[in-house]
């Protein structure tokens, strides 16, 4: 898969941007990768990609915010306080692996590892902290 290096918040999230931009209705994103290792900033140009106006922030107390107004609506997880994709089913954010008319992007996605079926249209990015200001991320989007 190809790495992308970043050398500061502002540089990931345009990055996440450039991926907005190019979302399709459909898409489950899933992100991994340490804390700090920059996918909350990742998301906020994601955000910012579809033209959605609001600022994106980690959803981790709330499981999910939602983000609508730009062309597409933006569910963004955050699975870190769950230990299994059970758990996430238990949560009742299924509707959330198969977004016909949204697309969906999912921090902590390992921790939902083993969902049967996986998401059609699963798109993996990994984030490495790599030192205070650079990150490594890892992809498997066409065109990037």
């Amino acid at each position: 898969m190809p790495t992308v290096r970043t050398t500061s918040p502002e540089e990931t999230e345009a990055l996440g941007e450039r991926v907005g931009r190019v979302a399709q209705a459909g898409w489950v994103v899933g992100l991994d990768g340490d804390l700090g290792a920059g996918k909350t900033a990742f998301v906020r140009g994601f955000v910012r990609g579809l033209g959605c106006a609001a600022r994106a922030h980690s959803p981790t107390f709330a499981l999910l915010h939602e983000y609508r107004g730009g062309r597409l609506p933006v569910h963004h997880l955050d699975l870190y306080r769950l230990r299994s994709a059970d758990e996430l089913h238990a949560a009742g954010l299924d509707s959330c692996l198969s977004p016909d008319d949204a697309v969906s992007i999912i921090e902590w996605y390992s921790r939902a590892e083993g969902l049967n079926p996986p998401p059609a249209s699963l798109q993996r990015i990994g984030f490495r902290w790599v030192d205070e200001s650079t990150r490594e991320i890892t992809h498997d989007l066409p065109g990037l």
